[in-house]
């Protein structure tokens, strides 16, 4: 009850709704409190931990040989959920799993590398969209957030712009990680703590960025039970891995070397044997033979050279290491757990944004950003891995050939950004023990159908949250998912969820009721090749009876139109869809001068500067001293870029063509140089010519060299300094990130004109955007 002393003045503000007693003094005054939201006594922790791109078979209690005993303890105490499905693509994927919404719905039709002007692709989340977290920390969580987000357009990296849709603005308490659709695992571009980018030139000895992800996933959990014994959390766990570039600790590919020699033909036929005694899938099911389709297609292994096999095997060899990287970061959370006492009331859910992918292409590559130089290059042999040893470490960024991608796609057809079960069905794990422990007879094994959408109305369930209908005062879009918590508790209770829709740059399809109706990606967008499957009897989509059903095909279609409609799915833009981008963009190709001192440049923001153009960079001293040495202005990193820098009196320009490196010697730079420019010109063949002059007299030139594309230059522009990933490994060696020790004023940017036909850039930046996810 609120109490007012009868004797205040009606002018008195600030008292109303305080629930005590007010006087003139302490002495005739009582105070309250306002209560403060507390969760229910024993409401469990939850941990959510998410792998990017790792197909259905990649871990033991899916049929793998990779070493995951973490993830099989779990498994065996838990459920596994062998009908689960997710998305395509992997911002589409995170929506949905964060907000319990359709993709389209949540606004990503597609990866946030795009902008096309449409509701369903608006690739930032609405004020009318609501967030686990945000429930949860409304019910009493504390929330953490480590690794992978690509929720936000990467637009909207850069300091001034929009943080709507950052990590600590949706939901989180704390946030450490890459806000990025991939990152290199030695060399991050750029790390985020909070809402704040990660001031560091250079990474200590030996780092790796799952083992920093995880010192801050048990650092977080650590500091809150210092501060507060009961309070329960949720940490989602995004990992980076197993997205491209592969790359994995010496050790750790120690343990896997020589076990790929026997190619993916046996790998996938004992993968799948392992899966049927497992129990997975029904007795009578059968294994998709070989992807044949042209550009899905996958040699088999025999035909295939010694030398070729070789190195092939090696790259599964470093995507094996990581996942056993990967289970060995589970095994710190769940031992932290185990420690505190908290383990048996900790829900935690393994699973995948996507299937395992075809992105290195039929031979593997050894630059992951190099395949988008070949567009218009197609002689360029620059991207052949030249020295086997080099795959895996820091000095590549390597990805596998497709074989091992449908490999870990086992037993299923195609991959990540296709609807055919190789890109949206996945593994999922979930341990619970003091509230869903399987009981005598039950092998923890669910084969109803579930789609990424009913993982946060699950949760909620679990933990008995309600659901809020407001958010900052607008009504929030309802779930679109439905719980699975009385599947979970029961293996005979029927799926809840029974219908479902599915598009991906015009890859589509519908589920229901075990039917299921596929198509890839049209040459006329709007006239679908649909292809029809009894998933109950045949979950590895090899019998099409589309030509014997043509009804149900025609049931389906109409639903699906129905569900594109309602879920905001139209415009079908295809392949289209990343092309696009909204003017205002054009402001960030405007010149630039960056004084010294300035932070590495965002990345996004730097390739404006250079992205299929002329352009010319100025450097400003004040006045070259005798003695004078460092790097005046890089921008990359070993996975392809440039810098100009001052070695032993002389002037150095070096550039890194995707991990192929040259560098010209311009000459000693005379005592009191102010000005040095580097002028870069388009030349035929997706190149470019560099042209060094000092104080307005040319110095040297580095012609034809392959211009970076797509999402190179990784790592920003740094002023004074090559931060982060080396540029040149031999300078960073001898000098470390070899700081300018001269009088450096500014570096100036101006863009030129862009010279690459637009339908080059489109196919590029479509091909870019894709791999991105």
């Amino acid at each position: 009850m609120t109490h007012a002393d009868s004797a205040l003045p009606p002018h008195a503000r600030g008292y109303e709704g305080f629930e005590g007693r007010i006087g003139r003094t302490a002495a005739d005054s009582t105070p309250s409190w306002p209560t403060a939201t507390a969760p229910a006594p024993g409401s469990p922790n939850i941990v959510v931990v998410l792998i990017d791109d790792m197909g259905y078979s990649d871990i033991g209690p899916f049929g793998s040989e990779i070493e995951t005993p973490t993830l099989d303890r779990l498994a065996a105490q838990g459920i596994r959920m062998t009908n689960y499905h997710t998305t395509p693509l992997c911002s589409p994927s995170r929506a949905a799993l964060l907000t319990g919404l359709n993709p389209h719905r949540a606004g990503y039709g597609f990866v946030a590398n795009a902008d096309p002007g449409y509701p369903g692709l608006r690739l930032e989340l609405a004020d009318d969209v609501q967030t686990l977290p945000e429930i949860l920390r409304g019910a009493g969580y504390a929330t953490y957030a480590v690794g992978k987000w690509h929720l936000v357009r990467d637009a909207n990296l850069a300091p001034g712009r929009s943080r709507d849709s950052w990590p600590t603005q949706r939901g989180f308490d704390r946030y450490y990680g890459s806000l990025e659709g991939l990152n290199s695992f030695y060399y991050p571009n750029q790390l985020i703590s909070d809402n704040s980018v990660v001031d560091v030139d250079e990474y200590p000895e030996g780092y790796y960025l799952t083992d920093d992800l995880t010192d801050k996933a048990v650092g977080y959990i650590k500091d809150l039970r210092a501060h507060d014994q009961d309070k329960p959390f949720f940490l989602y766990f995004a990992h980076v891995a197993m997205h491209g570039p592969l790359q994995a600790k010496p050790a750790d590919q120690a343990k896997y070397r020589g076990r790929y020699d026997e190619g993916w033909d046996r790998i996938r036929e004992s993968r799948f044997a392992s899966q049927l005694l497992q129990g997975l899938f029904p007795e009578g099911t059968r294994q998709a033979p070989r992807n044949s389709e042209p550009g899905f297609d996958v040699p088999e292994w025999d035909s295939l050279t010694p030398e070729v096999r070789s190195r092939f095997a090696r790259y599964m060899e470093v995507y094996a290491a990581m996942v056993d990287s990967i289970d060995q970061s589970v095994g710190r959370i769940v031992d932290t757990l185990d420690e505190l006492g908290e383990l048996d009331n900790t829900i935690i859910v393994f699973t995948s944004d996507n299937g395992g992918t075809a992105e290195g292409g039929s031979d593997g590559t050894r630059s992951y950003f190099a395949q988008f130089a070949h567009i218009q290059d197609p002689d360029w042999v620059g991207d052949v891995p030249h020295d086997e040893s080099l795959i895996g470490g820091p000095e590549l960024g390597v990805h596998y050939p497709r074989g091992w991608g449908q490999t870990s796609n086992t037993p299923f057809r195609f991959y990540k950004g296709q609807s055919f079960a190789g890109g949206i069905r996945v593994p999922f794990l979930l341990s619970w023990p003091a509230g869903l422990k399987p009981e005598a007879g039950d092998n923890g094994i669910r084969d109803q159908f579930a789609y990424v959408t009913d993982l946060t109305p699950t949760l909620l369930e679990l933990a008995g949250i309600e659901t809020p209908t407001v958010r900052n005062g607008l009504p929030v879009k309802e779930f679109d998912g439905a719980s699975s918590a009385p599947v979970l508790r029961s293996p005979t209770a029927p799926s809840t969820h029974t219908e479902q829709y599915t598009e991906m740059s015009g890859n589509r399809g519908y589920y229901k009721d075990g039917w299921k109706l596929l198509a890839l990606t049209p040459t006329d967008i709007d006239t679908p090749h649909w292809q029809l499957f009894d998933v109950r009897t045949d979950p590895t989509e090899l019998d099409d009876l589309a030509s014997r059903f043509p009804d149900k095909v025609r049931e389906l279609a109409e639903a699906w139109d129905h569900s594109a409609w309602a879920n905001t799915v139209f415009p079908l833009l295809g392949n289209t869809v990343g092309a696009v981008r909204r003017p205002e963009e054009e402001a960030l190709s405007r010149p630039v001068r960056l004084l010294a001192g300035t932070p590495p440049l965002e990345r996004y923001r730097s390739s404006k500067l250079i992205g299929f153009r002329d352009f010319d960079i100025t450097i400003e001293l004040d006045g070259y001293r005798e003695g004078d040495a460092g790097v005046l202005v890089a921008h990359g990193d070993p996975q392809g870029g440039y810098l100009l820098y001052v070695e032993d009196g002389n002037l150095h320009l070096g550039y890194n063509a995707f991990g192929s490196y040259s560098v010209v010697d311009a000459g000693p730079l005379p005592v009191g140089t102010k000005r040095i420019d580097v002028s870069v010109t388009v030349v035929p063949r997706l190149r470019w010519d560099l042209h060094v002059s000092v104080d307005g007299i040319h110095a040297g030139q580095l012609l034809g060299q392959v211009q970076l594309v797509g999402m190179a230059p990784w790592t920003g522009i740094s002023v004074g300094v090559d931060a982060r990933g080396p540029v040149s490994w031999e300078v960073r060696r001898r000098h470390g990130p070899f700081r300018y020790s001269g009088a450096l004023r500014a570096v100036t940017y101006t863009p030129g004109p862009v010279k690459v036909p637009r339908r080059h850039i489109e196919s590029i930046e479509r091909e870019a955007e894709y791999a991105a996810d």
